[in-house]
């Protein structure tokens, strides 16, 4: 359980590194995976099959992809600040599993990871400009990290909260959401202005593909995401003092 704790705690970072080799592709130089050029990303790969197979045309390829990178980045900024707000800024961001009590409120009426979820959603965004090899290993190796928090939180969670969590457990689906609430709302209060302020890189990345994305510039589009991560990484830094003092 010590190592399961040391992992959870640099979680961020080796998100980060997930993302950063998934960007970079540095295997592709010896194996030649992916092609060269501006276009030589998932959204460009795979909008040129599209129009190789002859079911649109190359413009609307892009402009198809592009709509389901929106889509997904917006699911998964919302239902990110959802979790957010119903379960508080300081837990999501903290180092430590928390094990106050069962939480039944917001999404996790409908799910018992909505934040794994929503990282899931938005590494399917991002994957569509890395390069192809360097998208399939994002989304594999970050799906898979992520089963294992689930699993090492839940093992965590059934050892210090028993019954209720074993209940709410056998109600709540894990990942895929149910289309109504299994259990009853808890009277907790959203703090939603917190929550925004601690997933803007969500909603940075977001607007990024929404505002940006036309110019079908992926580099234009990485640069906002990544000034939407230095916003992000300030923001947290000023909201985690006020989060020690409520504390």
């Amino acid at each position: 359980m010590k190592t399961s704790a040391w992992v959870f705690r640099l979680r961020f970072w080796v998100f980060a590194v997930l993302f950063a080799l998934g960007f970079a592709a540095p295997w592709d130089s010896v194996l030649h995976l992916d092609g060269r050029g501006p276009n030589a990303h998932l959204w460009g790969w795979s909008a040129a099959m599209l129009a190789k197979s002859g079911a649109v045309q190359i413009g609307a390829a892009f402009d198809l992809l592009l709509g389901i990178g929106i889509a997904l980045a917006l699911a998964a900024a919302v239902l990110r600040t959802w979790s957010a707000a119903s379960l508080g800024p300081s837990v999501v961001h903290g180092s430590d599993m928390q094990s106050g009590a069962v939480v039944q409120s917001g999404p996790y009426r409908y799910l018992r990871n909505p934040l794994y979820l929503s990282t899931w959603l938005m590494t399917l965004a991002l994957a569509l400009l890395m390069p192809p090899s360097g998208a399939v290993f994002a989304v594999v190796t970050v799906g898979l990290f992520q089963l294992w928090l689930i699993l090492e939180e839940e093992r965590f969670l059934s050892a210090r909260l028993g019954q209720p969590y074993a209940e709410y457990r056998s109600r709540v689906p894990r990942l895929l959401p149910a289309l109504r609430p299994r259990v009853p709302a808890m009277s907790v209060k959203p703090r939603w202005g917190q929550a925004f302020l601690a997933e803007i890189f969500y909603w940075g990345v977001f607007v990024s593909f929404a505002a940006v994305g036309w110019q079908y510039n992926a580099q234009l589009l990485e640069r906002c995401i990544l000034i939407s991560l230095g916003v992000w990484m300030v923001v947290l830094g000023v909201m985690r003092p006020a989060n020690s003092k409520e504390a």
